[in-house]
């Protein structure tokens, strides 16, 4: 048995910068940047605005836990859903195309 003392931590950004350095999980890592961005965008506007998760759905005519999935990656929004969240934040929704590195 192991005891609580004798267990390794693995920290997530120890695991997550040595897991990048393998190219294929680094290629489909890179696939997700957009979600990745596009929900942490929303968790930050929502939380720097002071709204809940419940608030904002009644903004906008929807329901929480449409924002629960949103916000946790299981939901793939339409850019007029986004304008909605957008306004329900009074902030602006902007879309770039950057060229790669």
């Amino acid at each position: 048995m192991i005891k609580p003392n004798d267990r390794k931590h693995l920290d997530f950004e120890v695991w997550e910068k040595e897991s990048l350095k393998n190219p294929k999980i680094k290629a489909e890592y890179d696939k997700l940047q957009p979600e990745f961005a596009m929900i942490q965008a929303v968790i930050d506007a929502r939380v720097k605005k002071g709204v809940t998760q419940k608030e904002l759905a009644q903004k906008i005519g929807t329901k929480q836990s449409v924002i629960s999935r949103l916000e946790s990656g299981r939901a793939n929004p339409s850019v007029a859903f986004l304008k909605k969240l957008a306004q329900a934040l009074n902030s602006h929704l902007e879309i770039r195309f950057t060229n790669f590195k």
